[in-house]
């Protein structure tokens, strides 16, 4: 036994797959393939088989408002770490894509699947347009603007009494099933998140950490910093339309409490829990507050309480975030092998 251990020794497991590649066609065998790829199949898998798993269509139901604030919390990591730009205009998302699809549903008649779609583009559409004024802005200024929109469109729909004024918009036809529903918005979900992540390691990723980084090197090399802040805004707005969509369809009504608070706030909240810069660590913060949100309501407003309690605890213990932290314990994983 001594002289087995004598010829062997400690290795991480990562040893030489990092510094060839992130991407799998670099790798040659079959572990070395199951180190990247386990990761992300227990994501995609374990996310898959939550409606399986769940005890009522209550939880359900929550599984489809995670995955809404999943959207929120990705494309505010996405501005806040790949550009610099802290927005905290999730409500205003959600509200512009919400009322646009409850429209097309209701005057135009147009099926569910169909308005979601093309509110999330106009949507997008429309909110890029009216922050291309602001995207000079940086800091603290950018997310004091972003914070007014949905404040301004609430009280100015109820004060004029349109789009269904402080009753809303009611009888908006439902998704045509609950498994539909569920495996609509996980997919929604899983492909936003991957495509993001495919997204911030192409040439227009460099460009927007460059746009952060230094933006007058950017502007130097003769490219439109607006140009490229807007297309990070047209993206990340067009998730939170998509669920602002589908949050409409999920209850068959749309009123100014889409543009509650708490769309630009839990997302934030999620991030600083998940990990802020891994896309992934705010899905997982989702996951974790969501639930807990659920599980507090019947202490009402206290449930503020908890979740101030919540999130002093993981800045304090775990500032980085749950999602880095494993990917650092992941990464320090060791094994056995022959010298």
């Amino acid at each position: 036994m001594g002289t087995e251990q004598e010829q062997r020794r400690k290795e991480r497991l990562d040893r030489g797959i990092k510094v060839r590649s992130d991407g799998l066609y670099a790798l040659m065998s079959w572990r070395e393939l199951s180190y990247l790829t386990v990761p992300r199949m227990v994501l995609i898998v374990g996310f898959l088989i939550l409606p399986l798993i769940m005890p009522s269509m209550y939880w359900e139901r929550v599984i489809s408002i995670v995955c809404i604030y999943a959207l929120l919390a990705i494309s505010f990591d996405f501005m806040a770490h790949f550009l610099g730009l802290v927005s905290l205009g999730g409500a205003f998302f959600i509200g512009v894509g919400g009322y646009i699809s409850a429209v097309l549903n209701h005057s135009l008649g147009l099926p569910p699947l169909v308005s979601i779609a093309v509110s999330t583009i106009v949507g997008a559409l429309i909110c890029t347009l009216v922050l291309l004024p602001c995207l000079p802005l940086r800091g603290v200024y950018f997310a004091i603007v972003t914070l007014m929109y949905p404040l301004f469109l609430a009280r100015l729909i109820e004060a004029l009494n349109i789009l269904g004024g402080t009753d809303g918009i009611m009888g908006l036809d439902s998704f045509p099933g609950r498994w539909i529903e569920q495996y609509f918005m996980i997919l929604m979900v899983l492909g936003f998140l991957f495509g993001m992540r495919r997204l911030v390691n192409t040439d227009l990723g460099l460009v927007l950490r460059a746009v952060k980084d230094n933006d007058q090197a950017v502007r130097a090399s003769g490219m439109s910093i607006t140009f490229y802040k807007a297309i990070a805004v047209f993206i990340a707005s067009a998730m939170g339309c998509l669920g602002g969509a589908c949050l409409v369809h999920i209850y068959m009504w749309a009123g100014i409490s889409l543009f509650a608070l708490d769309f630009s706030i839990l997302p934030i909240a999620a991030t600083v829990i998940g990990g802020s810069g891994t896309l992934v660590g705010p899905l997982l913060g989702c996951l974790i507050l969501v639930p807990i949100s659920e599980l507090l309501r019947a202490f009402g407003t206290l449930r503020i309480v908890f979740y101030s309690l919540i999130l002093v605890g993981f800045i304090v213990l775990r500032s980085e975030g749950l999602m880095v932290y494993g990917q650092r314990k992941y990464h320090q994983f060791e094994r056995w092998v022959r010298v």
